[in-house]
């Protein structure tokens, strides 16, 4: 079947050739997309200064350009969180790798908020409309290891955010500091093009059906059986949260971060943005279980996050690293155990949508409270505000660890 085809949900052509891939090469695959798309849309973290200091733009500007990625992710989740189901993993993924493209050009090449706003935008559209299909295929080509697929969604999801500050960082040290880190990212996702082209795709799990199939893409809303309702929830507030933090780390921290460490070194910069994120996808080779693993996951959140602030008070550049890595170590163990228990409910014919919607939750938490944050920023300073913005973080965890314990308690 062709992408033309698959996008169009016509029927399969019976012999058509290509390339007939071991579940392994598509299990990387699916994987390898999402990495990417996330690594483009966080090469911008250790970038912010020096785009600050090229286009005029404030820290609010630079709230606005991150919020910007963030609600077009949300918006495109809602729409399009389901298509997969219905044009296939591989059409969706190859799609979402040239609305990357068009977007890390345009943010290269951007000469305004509002292009950089833009540039923002699309990323975050080809980030979402990955999201569902990576998450959905690594689950059917787990089927026995429901577990497995889990942590290989958030190692791949959680390990793009974090590799995305360093590797711009690095790459800002080449000629355009600004252009060079998305012209080598684009580079590698037109690399990506060539197998997903030539793969041959399995077939959609929800076929075309009826004389209008192309009405099956149109927006639905989510329907939650009773089983799986208060895991998706639960899922959705600890994603909520964790990502609020994630937001912090990737938009105003690196100048938090700098005047901790005495720094302006992009790569030394971006490496401390991503510390906590590359813990979280560290986190999902670590086998944890027992029923306390989310409170006891979330109290290390709630205590690390607030020891940011300690670390910002006494220009402790050791606790800033010590807190960032136990606060994703926290946070991954947490999210991994609450994402598998409500994948595991789903059926699998509505995995990528509730999935998608699971997410649509997840990163409203990178950008309502982030921008909220630029605000408090530009009228009470950085440091006043981050100690805030910290400490309400986390009382926030500390109460979801009372509840889940409470929970745990009762089982």
């Amino acid at each position: 079947m062709t992408v033309l085809n698959e996008l169009r949900m016509r029927p399969a052509v019976a012999g058509r050739r290509g390339w007939d891939a071991s579940t392994t090469a598509r299990l990387v695959m699916a994987g390898a997309v999402i990495f990417l798309l996330l690594v483009g849309a966080n090469l911008a973290t250790p970038l912010y200064p020096l785009l600050q200091a090229k286009l005029g733009i404030t820290p609010l500007g630079v709230t606005v350009a991150f919020a910007s990625y963030v609600l077009a992710l949300v918006i495109t989740l809602m729409l399009a969180g389901h298509w997969s189901d219905h044009i296939g993993r591989r059409a969706a993924l190859l799609l979402a790798v040239l609305v990357g493209l068009a977007g890390g050009y345009l943010f290269a090449n951007a000469d305004g908020l509002l292009a950089l706003s833009a540039g923002r935008a699309l990323q975050g559209v080809a980030v979402a409309l990955a999201t569902g299909a990576s998450s959905a295929a690594l689950r059917e080509l787990l089927p026995s290891r429901p577990e497995w697929a889990s942590r290989f969604t958030l190692l791949a999801s959680a390990g793009g955010v974090a590799a995305g500050p360093a590797i711009g960082g690095l790459l800002s040290l080449l000629p355009g500091p600004t252009s060079s880190p998305y012209y080598v990212h684009s580079a590698a996702l037109l690399m990506m093009l060539v197998p997903l082209y030539l793969l041959k795709a399995h077939p959609a799990i929800k076929g075309p059906a009826g004389p209008r199939p192309l009405m099956a893409l149109a927006p639905r809303r989510p329907s939650i059986s009773r089983e799986a309702r208060g895991a998706f929830w639960l899922a959705a507030a600890v994603g909520f949260l964790s990502f609020t933090v994630f937001g912090f780390c990737l938009s105003l921290a690196p100048g938090y971060f700098a005047g901790i460490v005495h720094a302006d070194s992009r790569p030394i910069i971006g490496v401390l943005a991503g510390l906590t994120l590359g813990a979280s996808a560290l986190s999902q080779l670590i086998s944890a279980r027992g029923r306390f693993v989310v409170p006891v996951g979330l109290t290390v959140l709630s205590v690390s996050v607030v020891l940011l602030a300690a670390a910002a008070a006494l220009s402790n550049p050791l606790l800033l690293i010590a807190a960032s890595i136990a606060a994703g170590l926290g946070q991954g163990v947490a999210f991994r155990t609450v994402f598998n228990d409500v994948a595991g409910k789903v059926e699998a014919s509505h995995h990528a949508q509730i999935i998608s919607t699971v997410y649509v939750i997840t990163y409203l938490g990178s950008a309502l409270p982030v921008v909220g944050l630029g605000i408090a920023t530009a009228a009470y300073g950085l440091q006043a505000s981050v100690a805030g913005f910290v400490l309400l973080c986390g009382a926030a965890a500390m109460g979801l660890a009372a509840l889940t314990l409470r929970s745990a308690m009762r089982r």
